[in-house]
């Protein structure tokens, strides 16, 4: 696939349409791609609606599972912190051996999806304006998620390969920027934030509501997360982004609209779904759309414990970082973040030992012993990380305060581990950097938080250490090219601008 060129020049993705549009599900759309014309289309609101929906669909691109592994996997064997018995999935396993190439179809997915995002966003902004008869409000709240959703490709497109193509109008066949050149980092993080700024100010988005649509509680968590990183690496903004962080933390905090569940069982119940601690989810329906695939990925390998005919064994958890959590920690015990007991389908009265420490904190009891269809959403901005960015960041802007202290112990409150109290800055500091590894963990966190901070966490000695030269319990060692992911090989051959990252 020539991606860069098709992905930035397609109209829409009009033959299939996402549709989010409630919590409950009705969000898919099969419309006739023989209907709609350069001349018959953005004529009417409904197209607006139907353009801003086939965004949505991009998230779910990267989210599968099943024998040849699944690409949201790309940032997890990276940490060092991940394990696999899938032995067919070499794209898996050579990022876990630090074997990365650029021929990795990971990669490429990647940058297909977030691309042809972003495409579809470009013509959405460019057009929506234009239609006649379009209500004010709706059409601004239309483009303040197109704007959204493209600040958040971007945001994670230039987190995994450093500077990229920053596109943001849309390209025709004649178009210099059918073989566009990278960008540097920096101007697309304030691409970013403009974007997101835009939303804040001009939207009119609800702050919280259930549709699975983007909200402005969403927004401001996603700026949040946007200004850490600025203030580290690559960028080292420091103070004054540590503290539009801390700002952007506390209004999501103060609004009162979001809260941590008592029970980690809510993290993956059909009922919590798009409320509560989940601020923004990648939405599935299992009654409308295939399953998300999820569950084929986490499951052991062909053990026999799920309905599904797939049990992959593609990722579980490095058994000494589930070590690595305090004694007493609830997140560690039986079915509450990792399992390492189930029963057999044949019988499910009798508990068999799995052998390893399994992702519980994803697992849809009802789809693996009743139905065989899961359409779990699956999350990508919840509470906890919320609090975890403000105590980070509110203790490099005024030390390790109050606040500060009961942000990250209304987490550990939650797992049944001692407050943290009297820490020094220093202290404060790693002590929330591992609350964020060990309650974020396999959420596509934290190879993020360890590029940033250039810091990677030494699960035997429970200390944190430089990236380049952090040797994994396995084995490989980090070197300075894996501070990015390379630029996909196909995207090269199709476009002579693109360099190369080191390394690679």
């Amino acid at each position: 696939m020539i991606l860069m060129k098709q992905s930035t020049c397609y109209l829409l993705l009009l033959g299939f349409i996402v549709l989010v549009v409630s919590g409950c599900g009705d969000f898919l759309s099969q419309s006739d791609p023989t209907s709609f014309t350069d001349q018959n289309y953005y004529t009417q609101p409904a197209h607006a609606e139907a353009a801003v929906n086939a965004i949505y669909e991009d998230l779910r691109a990267v989210r599968g599972g099943g024998f040849g592994g699944a690409p949201w996997l790309m940032t997890e064997f990276q940490t060092g912190l991940a394990n696999t018995e899938l032995g067919q999935a070499t794209n898996s396993l050579d990022i876990r051996a630090l074997d990365n190439s650029a021929d990795n179809g990971y990669g490429q997915t990647y940058w297909n999806s977030h691309y042809r995002g972003i495409a579809n966003a470009n013509e959405a902004l460019a057009n929506i304006p234009d239609i006649p008869q379009m209500d004010g409000v709706n059409q601004n709240r239309l483009l303040g998620e197109a704007r959204f959703l493209r600040a958040y490709y971007y945001y994670n497109l230039v987190r995994l390969f450093g500077d990229v193509p920053l596109i943001l109008e849309p390209v025709g066949l004649n178009s210099e920027l059918l073989e566009p050149e990278r960008t540097s980092a920096a101007e697309v993080y304030d691409a970013i934030v403009e974007d997101l700024m835009w939303v804040e100010q001009n939207s009119g988005l609800t702050f919280n509501d259930e549709s699975g649509r983007v909200t402005m509680g969403a927004v401001k968590t996603l700026l949040s997360s946007v200004y850490l990183t600025m203030a580290g690496y690559p960028l080292e903004g420091g103070e004054q982004y540590y503290q539009l962080a801390r700002d952007k933390a506390s209004e999501v905090m103060d609004s009162g609209e979001y809260h941590l569940f008592d029970n980690y069982a809510d993290l993956h119940s059909y009922d919590t779904e798009n409320s509560g601690e989940h601020i923004f989810m990648v939405q599935f329906n299992r009654e409308i759309i295939d399953h998300n695939g999820l569950q084929y990925v986490t499951l052991p390998y062909n053990q026999d414990i799920s309905l599904f005919s797939a049990e992959t064994g593609g990722i579980f958890a490095q058994e000494e970082f589930v070590d690595s959590y305090e004694q007493g920690d609830k997140r560690t015990e039986e079915k509450q973040f990792y399992y390492r007991e189930f029963s057999k389908v044949s019988d499910r009265e009798t508990p068999i030992n799995l052998g390893g420490w399994y992702l519980y904190k994803f697992f849809d009891q009802e789809a693996n012993t009743a139905t065989a269809v899961s359409g779990l959403n699956w999350p990508l901005f919840r509470y906890a990380e919320v609090l975890l960015i403000y105590a980070e960041a509110e203790n490099e802007v005024s030390g390790p305060t109050l606040s500060a202290h009961e942000a990250v112990n209304k987490i550990r409150r939650r797992a049944e581990v001692p407050e943290l109290s009297g820490l020094s800055q220093a202290d404060f500091r790693e002590a929330v950097w591992k609350e964020k590894w060990h309650e974020l963990s396999y959420e596509n966190k934290t190879w993020f938080d360890m590029v940033r901070l250039r810091r990677a966490y030494n699960v035997e000695t429970g200390e944190f250490e430089n990236y380049v030269g952090h040797t994994f319990v396995y084995g490989p060692t980090l070197s300075e090219r894996e501070l990015l992911f390379p630029i996909p090989a196909t995207e090269r051959r199709n476009n002579e601008n693109l360099t190369q990252n080191p390394g690679y």
